[in-house]
């Protein structure tokens, strides 16, 4: 397995939008490997394929105390969300030490393939409600900070700008 390098925000790649994954062969269950290595060692809860420069919708999540119960969403498609909203503090592995708060849908059902290439149903509340949606975002270019106001939006930017600047 390979541990891959995660893009930082405001990297114009992180806004490609993610091509459905064509068939679920042992180059995409590779991918999903070497991406849960790199999120577990990052180390996060969620990461999609366009965070590690592959255009292909591929998420893997982990939200457990244990680390050891990854779920992996291949095209996977929010099919309902609830009219009830919630707001969580969101970070993410493509935005390092920013954390802010998000309004979401509570609740949602998405629909994907595994990495057996079968397609299953899952509902999802509370924290994985929160993390499936994240990453759809990141597949459809979109990343979390965007749903902030411009103005804090610019702050980040600058921000993280200059750390990358300072690192060079």
């Amino acid at each position: 397995m390979a541990k891959l390098d995660i893009l930082t925000y405001p990297d114009p790649r992180l806004h490609t939008v993610a091509k459905p994954v064509a068939a679920v062969d042992d180059r995409i269950r590779q991918l999903v490997k070497d991406m849960a290595e790199t999120m577990y060692e990052a180390p996060g809860i969620g990461l999609a394929a366009t965070q590690v420069n592959v255009h292909e919708q591929v998420v893997v999540i982990d939200i457990s105390e244990t680390r050891d119960q990854l779920q992996v969403f291949i095209n996977p498609e929010i099919v309902w969300a609830s009219d009830k909203r919630k707001v969580w503090e969101e970070g993410c592995l493509s935005v390092p030490e920013i954390y802010d708060r998000v309004e979401r849908p509570d609740r949602v059902r998405v629909r994907a393939l595994n990495e057996k290439g079968e397609t299953f149903e899952l509902d999802a509340d509370d924290l994985l409600a929160v993390c499936i949606q994240h990453e759809i975002d990141h597949l459809r270019g979109k990343v979390f900070v965007e749903y902030l106001s411009p103005l804090k939006l610019n702050r980040i930017k600058s921000k993280l700008q200059k750390r990358e600047r300072t690192r060079m």
